[in-house]
């Protein structure tokens, strides 16, 4: 089954914030003939990304036509995402992928053809392929063949922009890089060794198994990954510690989780006028950002915005990203953002949780929010209704709907469980402010000799208000 396929054409970016970050990505965007690439190991044969004029191709082994077609829209806005531009897309039926090629030999013809009418310098394969099938296939259409896995790997090589950030997609890439390392030829022999004597000997000293450049390349990225690995577990006991900080005081965690692209970052600019960065780009957002914002009933909380997902996304990518995902378990509430416009938000959703599943958040108390309502049709607007009967509908970037947001928020932030009466001193401002940040305020009014309120707070506040009971 041969589709020839026509790349959608996204909106202009949303620029109401984060104009000044997006103005610089946008001026470091991929030049024709350059790739991102590995450079803190050496000597490596590296898969080199050329992202410029490229064709994908898919295989359906499950779901309908447009579950495939889906699939591969999303592929190519991926690419597209990575700086490249899609000329063509092919799709085959199999009951499952070729073991040799992924897409059987047949279509390998097929292929190879297309890539030399269209004059594409790269195929972006719609799965993770293995090192034998990445070789077969780029040996029989004669240009560089990349799987998803790198394609989004490279997109976070990319976006990273945090110290963290860069840590863990770099991790992610070498994770994915190790069982495929390739020799070079002769590289491949003993760097030293062999018989005494004689002139093919190295000499006093050099005689032995050696090791080869495989292995020697193979060393030093294990060393690299050790190093990573240390770096991003002293990173998220930092993490640890802010969280616990914030826990101490009381105030509720609500984490933003989502697809990619289904405006977690809008939305959090919406709620906390954050400022964060906007871009109708595949994760556009990696490093996770927190603010601090109220409730409706004046309830202080924090909102954290994290990485997106997407189907399939890279076991390297979820193990990298961890300690950052982790941040959504450790939530009190979690905001999950539907794209409402989006060809099958309810895989999106399903992607969600199966990822949040992975990091132990799936047991958190969940509010769904369908986001882009004014992008979408009368009908599909019905059709998630009945779908999702308590979800509430908002556009973040016209506003609708985000007030009904505030107050679902708000009914569903953890309450405090201890009713109080108190008469605070007026000299006693900090633990008013105590009350107010931390607690809720049911009534207040001012007497002689102090404050007078009733409050609604947690154990360990009210252990502390205890000597101004009335």
């Amino acid at each position: 089954m041969r589709n020839t396929y026509q790349a959608p054409v996204l909106d202009e970016p949303d620029l109401t914030t984060g104009e000044l970050e997006l103005e610089e990505r946008h001026s470091l965007r991929r030049v024709a003939g350059l790739s991102t690439e590995l450079t803190d190991v050496t000597e490596v044969e590296y898969r080199q990304l050329r992202l410029e004029r490229v064709v994908l191709v898919g295989v359906w082994t499950e779901g309908s036509v447009a579950d495939a077609e889906n699939s591969l829209a999303e592929l190519a806005a991926l690419a597209e995402t990575a700086g490249s531009q899609v000329l063509e897309g092919l799709i085959q039926r199999r009951k499952q992928p070729d073991a040799a090629t992924f897409i059987g030999r047949g279509k390998v013809d097929e292929l190879r053809d297309v890539v030399i009418m269209t004059g594409a310098d790269t195929v972006i394969c719609d799965g993770e392929l293995s090192p034998s099938q990445l070789r077969k296939l780029e040996e029989q259409v004669k240009v560089k063949v990349v799987d998803r896995t790198a394609l989004i790997l490279d997109i976070f090589a990319q976006h990273a922009k945090s110290r963290e950030g860069k840590a863990q997609v770099e991790l992610a890439q070498l994770q994915y890089l190790l069982p495929r390392l390739r020799g070079w030829g002769d590289s491949l022999s003993r760097q030293g060794g062999g018989a005494g004597g004689g002139s093919g000997g190295g000499g006093v000293g050099t005689r032995g198994p050696g090791e080869t450049k495989l292995e020697t390349d193979k060393r030093r990225i294990n060393t690299r990954i050790s190093k990573l690995r240390r770096e991003i577990k002293n990173m998220k006991t930092v993490r640890e510690t802010k969280r616990s900080r914030r826990a101490a005081s009381g105030i509720p965690a609500v984490a933003i989780a989502g697809y990619t692209n289904a405006g977690k970052s809008s939305l959090i600019n919406r709620l906390t006028q954050a400022g964060l960065l906007v871009e109708d780009a595949l994760f556009a957002t990696l490093d996770t950002t927190t603010r601090q914002t109220a409730a409706e009933d004046g309830r202080l909380y924090t909102l954290s915005d994290t990485v997106g997902f997407v189907r399939h996304l890279p076991h390297q990518i979820v193990e990298a990203f961890r300690s950052t995902l982790e941040e959504v378990a450790q939530a009190d509430l979690v905001l999950h953002v539907v794209d409402g416009a989006h060809p099958d938000p309810e895989g999106q959703v399903s992607a969600v949780r199966e990822v949040l599943g992975e990091v132990g958040a799936d047991r958190i108390p969940e509010l769904l929010v369908v986001n882009k309502v004014d992008a979408a049709d009368e009908e599909t607007k019905l059709r998630l209704k009945r779908t999702w009967p308590d979800a509430v509908f908002v556009s973040a970037r016209s506003g609708a709907g985000i007030e009904e947001l505030h107050k679902a928020i708000a009914d569903r932030l953890p309450r405090p469980a201890v009713d109080l009466t108190i008469l605070l001193p007026y000299d006693r401002g900090d633990l008013v402010a105590r009350v107010h940040r931390s607690g809720q305020v049911i009534q207040s009014r001012h007497l002689d000799d102090g404050t007078e309120l009733r409050v609604r707070v947690d154990e360990h506040l009210a252990s502390d208000l205890d000597a101004f009971r009335l």
